[in-house]
């Protein structure tokens, strides 16, 4: 993968480009909010590694311009803030996942692999990820070979998290998309919808897909998340 490192401490951004590159990445480093936004809007990357703490424009400023020009590169922040406040403003700014410092290089690995991951597009146009299908022309979800009746917001709600499987999507940005509204929708609306989607989509016997992430908000993903 091609891999921008936006790291303002050098001894962290040449231990990144090293490991990063002996695992047989590409990777270009910028050691400020400034390069590294400039570097992220003049060229293409798979993905952008980008630290929160750094001089002239910080990570979420980063992270803010880069979703308002519409580049939707998977970011995954580095953050020695690990509050609930922090992780979720980041992930509310376009963020699609984060990681605490100090943390191992095998952790910073599976993390970018994750965000990476998406779900893959089928010649018909379907949504697909591991046996579960999406099909957005038909609205048909269909699991394991078996179709699967949704209600409309249980649609929408799928259809976000697929749209960013292997990512973390935030509470907000789910509301956003399936109420569409500017209204308060209760605290708990959310997690009940979720509930009884999960109920139709992880069935006993089948691996896991729908993760709480606890404080942040909601996943796709095969791997098991807290």
């Amino acid at each position: 993968m091609k891999l921008l490192v936006v790291e303002d401490e050098s001894r962290m951004a040449q231990l990144l480009r090293r490991g990063l590159t002996e695992e047989g990445h590409e990777v270009t480093c910028a050691t400020d909010g400034v390069e590294g936004l400039r570097a992220a809007q003049h060229d293409q990357f798979d993905a952008i590694i980008l630290d929160v703490m750094m001089p002239r424009l910080d990570g979420f400023e980063v992270a803010q311009n880069l979703r308002a020009s519409r580049n939707l590169t998977p970011l995954l922040m580095l953050t020695a803030k690990d509050s609930e406040t922090d992780i979720v403003k980041g992930l509310d700014l376009g963020a699609d996942d984060y990681l605490t410092k100090p943390f191992s290089f095998g952790e910073l690995l599976a993390r970018l692999h994750s965000v990476t991951r998406r779900a893959r597009t089928t010649a018909d146009g379907k949504l697909a990820f591991a046996d579960l299908v999406l099909d957005p022309v038909r609205h048909e979800v269909v699991r394991d070979g078996v179709k699967i009746w949704l209600t409309r917001r249980e649609y929408s709600l799928l259809e976000m998290l697929m749209r960013h499987s292997g990512q973390i999507v935030s509470r907000r940005a789910l509301i956003e998309s399936v109420w569409r509204t500017n209204h308060e929708v209760e605290e708990n609306t959310l997690d009940a919808f979720v509930h009884l989607l999960r109920n139709k989509i992880d069935l006993p016997g089948l691996t896991k897909l729908i993760h709480t992430v606890r404080g942040a908000g909601y996943s796709i993903r095969k791997d098991v998340c807290s």
